[in-house]
């Protein structure tokens, strides 16, 4: 008998791929992905129940991503998986197609970003979000709304103009 589960797994969905040329180093380029997160994530990007305060990233392999929220609640939204500064960062992206908190890694997509630097000094920036399927039926227009501008389509231009914007 087929369980619910694996009834319920879509196809794979195509990744969401995003690149980005940056007037900074390698170093800086990550350092203000990562542990600067807080400069360029826009406040209306969270999931928390009140406005948001900042998004801290623990600089760690096994580290918490998350936001400090108004009401002095703590939201989780993700996981370090990768640390390995200056030249990659993955972390799940544990954040449901209903904009909840979701605890299991194996119902996770996650967010690989890798830093390499150019010859004139830039920075390429490559941002692979991958897995989607793990989110379920709703996969498909989830990857559609995380693909916009008002996804990581806007997202690499906030942090691009933190970084350097080349």
């Amino acid at each position: 008998m087929e369980t619910m589960t694996e009834a319920a797994q879509p196809a794979t969905v195509a990744p969401i791929v995003k690149s980005i040329r940056v007037k900074a180093d390698a170093a800086k380029a990550f350092r203000v992905f990562t542990t600067e997160m807080d400069s360029w994530w826009p406040r209306t990007h969270h999931i928390g129940k009140s406005p948001m305060k900042q998004v801290v990233v623990e600089g760690r392999t096994g580290g918490a991503i998350y936001t400090d929220q108004e009401d002095g609640t703590a939201c989780p939204w993700g996981t370090v998986l990768a640390w390995e500064p200056p030249q990659r960062f993955v972390f799940s992206w544990q954040v449901t197609p209903s904009w909840q908190f979701e605890p299991e890694l194996s119902r996770s997509s996650e967010v690989e970003v890798t830093f390499t630097p150019v010859d004139d000094g830039t920075t390429l920036v490559e941002l692979v979000h991958r897995g989607l399927e793990r989110h379920g039926e709703a996969s498909a227009m989830y990857r559609a709304v995380l693909d916009s501008d008002g996804g990581w389509g806007g997202m690499v231009l906030l942090y691009a103009g933190k970084a350097g914007g080349a």
